[in-house]
């Protein structure tokens, strides 16, 4: 039955209601990248075009670029000590369009669903769909772009297949290690090390779609430092990456927002500790456009309290604790760092629709006493259906 449903499913089918990408050229430095993603918002990552090779008249799709990009880019090693000159790079710097499997690929709307969920597991990351025609879009592309388009993502497939999650049955109501889909983690980073240690993971979390996972020394999860959480902040987080430990950076995000002064005098004592002053400019950077590396940033002012380098952020010191309802975990928003939970006995469509609930493409999995167990990705969870259709 459920074979016969989708047999005139197109693609398009997906598109319907969702915004355009919002464009911006290969040659675009870092900076003009993050004032563009300021003004987007976290849900609206940017789509890098480029001269297509074989007909250089024409623009292609090489990348998406969002905040979490930034961020990790900042933190690398090479410009921790000048992050703000950094911003003036292009943002090739952090793409990787010559890869070997493409991150982004282009569909057709008339593409069938099967057809795009296989881009998806061929590697895609993203999906980008043809909308419409808008010549107004030619002149933010370059001249060469004559079509809006449209993101698609693994959480859209998700829901599509949850809108229809009978057909598929009795398979939804397996429990997750019954369906195989329980995997072992590599991303994890214990609560004490720097969090700075954790930006490789950062990066392989973003690119994989999932998270890090901030371990106990006796391997209880006590927290993630999430890509889909980094991505509603801004580049100041990055001088709380280089300044805190792993744990402290999750209670840090979890108050985001609302951190006491105490908190950022502690994070620029530290800073100073460890010589990294360009991180300092970064706090006090005023990033109003016009971008200009060279005035955007100033140096810190040598008033700010000298408060103890050895001191957690005030109000913002342990990792927050999972919280349980039921058999998995409910996150309040996703501006948290409390990790979102199910258990080996969770069923498929109750991990679905916590992942969906909470827009994310991962579910950690945890035992009775919060000790992880591993993670159940939507990549995982999405092939479960694809099987099904074969």
């Amino acid at each position: 039955m459920a074979a016969s449903w989708l047999q005139d499913r197109e693609v398009a089918d997906l598109c319907i209601g969702k915004p355009p990408t919002r464009p911006i050229p290969l040659s675009a430095t870092v900076g003009d990248a993050l004032l563009a993603l300021r003004s987007a918002g976290a849900d609206d990552p940017l789509a890098v075009w480029a001269a297509d090779r074989a007909a250089p008249e024409r623009r292609t799709c090489v990348g998406k670029a969002c905040m979490v990009d930034v961020i990790c880019y900042l933190c690398a090693e090479e410009n921790l000590d000048a992050p703000c000159a950094a911003l003036g790079a292009p943002v090739s710097a952090f793409l990787f369009p010559n890869a070997a499997t493409p991150l982004v690929r282009r569909v057709e709307p008339s593409s069938s669903i099967l057809e795009a969920l296989d881009a998806i597991f061929d590697g895609a990351q993203s999906l980008v769909v043809p909308i419409r025609a808008a010549a107004s879009r030619r002149k933010l592309t370059g001249g060469g772009c004559s079509a809006e388009f449209c993101w698609l993502t693994q959480e859209d497939f998700l829901r599509f297949f949850l809108n229809s999650i009978a057909l598929f049955s009795p398979v939804p109501a397996l429990s997750v290690s019954d369906l195989g889909l329980v995997r072992p983690t590599a991303l994890t980073v214990s609560h004490r090390e720097p969090a700075l240690s954790a930006v490789p993971l950062i990066r392989a979390s973003l690119t994989e779609q999932t998270s890090v996972a901030v371990i106990s020394n006796n391997g209880r999860l006590v927290g993630e430092i999430s890509p889909s959480t980094l991505a509603h902040l801004d580049e100041r987080v990055a001088a709380a990456l280089a300044a805190l430990s792993a744990g402290e950076l999750t209670a840090y995000i979890d108050c985001s927002g609302t951190q006491p002064e105490s908190a950022t005098r502690s994070i620029k004592a530290r800073l100073r500790e460890k010589g990294l002053l360009g991180m300092l400019e970064l706090l006090d950077a005023d990033f109003s456009p016009p971008f200009s590396p060279a005035t955007s940033c100033s140096s810190s002012s040598s008033s700010d309290d000298e408060s103890s380098p050895s001191a957690a952020p005030s109000n913002c010191r342990r990792p927050r604790r999972l919280r349980s309802v039921g058999s998995y975990s409910a996150r309040m928003g996703r501006q948290s760092e409390e990790a979102i939970v199910c258990h080996p006995w969770s069923s498929l469509v109750a991990v679905m629709i916590q992942a969906s609930t909470h827009r994310v493409g991962y579910v950690w999995v945890v035992d009775d006493d919060y000790f992880l167990v591993g993670i159940v990705t939507l990549s995982d969870m999405l092939k479960v259906f694809r099987e099904q259709l074969a």
